[in-house]
């Protein structure tokens, strides 16, 4: 029997895999990732690259695809908590432009499996976070796009954010969560146009 369990989501070819977590009073032990058991729930990926990032509370990354090389993700948390979102860019599907949204934390050991074809975020809760994912297409400079993340035609409610009326721009300022914490973007990504 496989080590994980496999949660579909309103949007096709999303999922949320959660691994078995041997714990004890010695601490815990996860298979992350094991392609036997990914293959016997439909998903045979074939991975090329992982990468990791660290962020502060108030980081928000994205909404970020790429145009000619797609790449399929399998992220998780090894620190803090986000809140991670896929946003549906498959013209032919029934779910163009919708988004799903999914807390991942070090504690719930949640992964997120996003396909090709989706635009691709998230946002740090904790003080600092660590964000681990692998990649089915190398990345490639110059063939990133990215969406609007306050995007009013998209509509992601990103959790305890608030701040000015959408003014037609991607511009972080003014917006903060609920403590207070600004919120953070690159000048890139606060640059990205509307859907």
């Amino acid at each position: 029997m496989g080590q994980i369990t496999v949660h579909h989501t309103p949007i096709e070819g999303l999922c949320i895999l959660v691994p078995t977590v041997h714990q004890d009073a010695r601490g815990y032990f996860v298979e992350t990732y094991n392609q036997k058991d990914m293959q016997e729930v439909g998903l045979d990926l074939n991975f090329v690259q992982d990468n990791q990032s660290k962020s502060t509370k108030g980081v928000l990354r994205g909404l970020h695809f790429q145009k000619q090389y797609p790449q399929g993700k399998l992220v998780r948390v090894i620190k803090g908590t986000v809140f991670d979102v896929a946003v549906d860019l498959r013209k032919q599907s029934a779910t163009y432009g919708k988004w799903f949204g999914v807390e991942l934390s070090a504690e719930n050991f949640k992964q997120f499996y996003i396909p090709e074809g989706f635009a691709h975020g998230f946002l740090v809760l904790s003080d600092e976070a660590e964000f681990c994912y692998k990649v089915t297409d190398f990345y490639h400079p110059g063939d990133e796009g990215g969406l609007a993340w306050n995007d009013p035609a998209i509509g992601i409610v990103w959790p305890g954010v608030s701040g000015p009326s959408y003014n037609g721009t991607a511009s972080a300022a003014g917006y903060h969560l609920a403590d207070g914490t600004p919120l953070l973007l690159s000048d890139k990504d606060q640059r990205w146009k509307p859907f």
